[in-house]
């Protein structure tokens, strides 16, 4: 089975986060939007849409956006099979929550990494 197709989004904290938001604005020029982040549409080397997005976002440093983990970080991947991903990892043992989300942005689950 495939496990990791791809990255979906990539989060994390920072002590000031509307100051990182305007330093990547300003200096790297990502298109920082009013809910704290930027989407990433996919396109196939001639610039056409794939389908699909990576989300960046930065939130205060002390967000609960990713509890229960401790890390000042979260990155969603994207699977092929988000249910047989995750009774594998929970057959191998691993901490995965008892939840899965399922909305218009996709299907979420929880894992946290050693």
């Amino acid at each position: 089975m495939r496990r990791v197709t791809g990255i979906g989004g990539i989060f994390f904290t920072a002590k000031d986060p509307s100051a990182l938001r305007a330093w990547y604005k300003r200096h790297l020029g990502i298109d920082v939007q009013e809910w704290g982040g930027a989407a990433f549409p996919w396109t196939d080397s001639d610039g056409k849409p794939t389908g699909g997005m990576t989300v960046w976002s930065v939130a205060p440093e002390d967000s609960k956006q990713f509890a229960p983990g401790t890390a000042p970080f979260m990155i969603n991947y994207r699977v092929d099979d988000l249910h047989a991903v995750v009774a594998a990892l929970r057959a191998e043992g691993c901490n995965v929550l008892d939840r899965i989300d399922e909305s218009e942005y996709g299907k979420f689950a929880w894992v946290i990494d050693p």
